[in-house]
């Protein structure tokens, strides 16, 4: 006969992992990092940009690692989410994975049935939200219709010029925007990088960064960036010409460079999870091969000593 199974009287503790972001106006979150660290969490992850803003990299990527018995920890709701909507979404998200959400000056804690609760009471208000502008939009709608007036900007349906450039410029100031609060989280790596690398290795370290750049996204942002002079002009230059079989050398350089922090085992599981094959043939990348490598392109120039 088996034996019923003995709970753990010394469970795991919960890691209580902090998030902090600070609008661009503000530059300053001393505060919610003294308040995540008072509340106990063991690591903080700070990011820098406005509420309105859906590039959030260091989200992102926090929000990916987090793990099953994980909090993440906020000091207020609006710091993690930009709507009620966005909001839920996210904590759904975290509870299917077995990861609790806390907001130190709100009422909701998922690991509680109070905090629970709360966040039901939350999303109620949200759908009923959802519901109201629904009714309100269709109402207009009808109501315009019995006025013989038909939905959308007249301007732009009858092909008006002003009208079309007061759109196109209200679509640049919201794109240039959008770069200069997130800048901060990309351009210092495309400086470290460029030109001496390639666009594509420069995604490819980005991404691992937890962006989600493709190059031709990346290259128009940074032509923008220079032409409203937030860049310099030489991260356009045309990147140096290299044989086929340098490109894993010019990759591992680029990892290198964009975090001078890393090991050589860390830069091999970083190449591992890339796909990228060892240059000697075998599955997974060794610590020896980064070195050499690392050391070739440290005669080329890529890396200074």
């Amino acid at each position: 006969m088996a034996r019923p199974a003995i709970p753990n009287p010394h469970p795991a503790p919960q890691r209580l992992i902090g998030y902090a972001r600070v609008s661009t106006e503000d530059q300053i979150n001393d505060a919610q990092v003294d308040e995540l660290r008072a509340a106990g969490c063991y690591r903080i992850h700070q990011e820098h940009g406005s509420g309105a803003s859906r590039v959030r990299p260091i989200l992102r990527k926090l929000l990916r690692e987090l793990v099953a018995g994980d909090v993440l920890v906020v000091v207020r709701l609006d710091r993690l989410a930009r709507s009620v909507s966005h909001l839920l979404a996210v904590i759904e998200d975290l509870e299917k994975r077995g990861v609790h959400f806390r907001s130190l000056r709100d009422p909701i804690d998922t690991s509680t049935p109070q905090g629970m609760f709360s966040l039901q009471v939350l999303g109620a208000v949200a759908q009923l939200e959802r519901a109201l502008i629904a009714e309100r939009t269709k109402a207009g709608m009808k109501a315009a219709k019995a006025r013989g007036r038909l939905a959308g900007n007249p301007g732009l349906r009858e092909r008006r010029p002003e009208a079309i450039r007061a759109v196109s410029a209200a679509r640049n100031r919201a794109y240039l925007d959008e770069l200069t609060s997130s800048a901060q989280t990309w351009l210092p790596t495309v400086r470290k990088l460029r030109p001496q690398h390639s666009w594509d290795n420069v995604v490819l370290i980005l991404n691992r960064m937890g962006h989600s750049w493709t190059v031709e996204r990346l290259r128009r942002a940074v032509h923008r960036m220079v032409r409203e002079k937030l860049a310099e002009p030489e991260l356009l230059a045309r990147s140096p010409r290299r044989p086929p079989e340098d490109n894993l050398m010019k990759l591992v350089a680029a990892i290198a460079i964009a975090d001078p922090d890393l090991s050589l085992r860390e830069i091999a599981a970083q190449l591992d999870q890339m796909h990228e094959r060892p240059p000697r043939g075998g599955r997974k990348w060794q610590p020896s091969s980064v070195r050499a490598l690392l050391d070739e392109a440290r005669r080329f120039g890529l890396i200074r000593l």
